[in-house]
């Protein structure tokens, strides 16, 4: 390979490089603009606490995952919330521990009402009304 050639394939991807690594970073930058309405689908849909695959709810701490929501059970009280983080839509878990809402993947935090307490996410994420009638809960909103 002559000098000249070299050079411009050096200069190519140098270039490459500080445009991908620049869409890299803004990508995960917390926008200016941050957005209030919380961001999640519409559901209505019920669980029944007496199936296994739902025993988890019966514990404080406990949480599913269902029709892209959260739903847990935070001391006696059953919360729920949109499931999917609305930075990069990773699914978000509830921390028992610390009575709140994370995402995994860039530390995105939030509280029992969905409001982003810390991280990257540029918006809350949608809080659904829990109602109780004995052994099922539903879920809407």
């Amino acid at each position: 390979m002559d000098r000249r050639k070299f050079l411009k394939t050096s200069g190519a991807l140098y270039g490459l490089g500080v445009v991908g690594s620049t869409l890299f970073v803004e990508s995960c930058k917390k926008s200016n603009s941050t957005s209030t309405t919380p961001q999640g689908p519409t559901v209505n849909f019920n669980i029944d606490l007496s199936q296994p695959a739902n025993n988890s709810l019966n514990t404080a701490g406990g949480a599913i995952s269902s029709n892209l929501v959260v739903v847990a059970n935070d001391g006696g009280t059953f919360i729920a919330v949109a499931q999917r983080c609305t930075h990069s839509g990773c699914d978000v878990y509830f921390n028992p521990s610390g009575h709140r809402f994370v995402c995994p993947c860039h530390g995105g935090t939030f509280d029992n009402s969905g409001n982003l307490t810390g991280g990257p996410p540029p918006a809350p994420l949608k809080k659904y009304t829990v109602t109780r009638s004995g052994k099922i809960l539903t879920i809407a909103g």
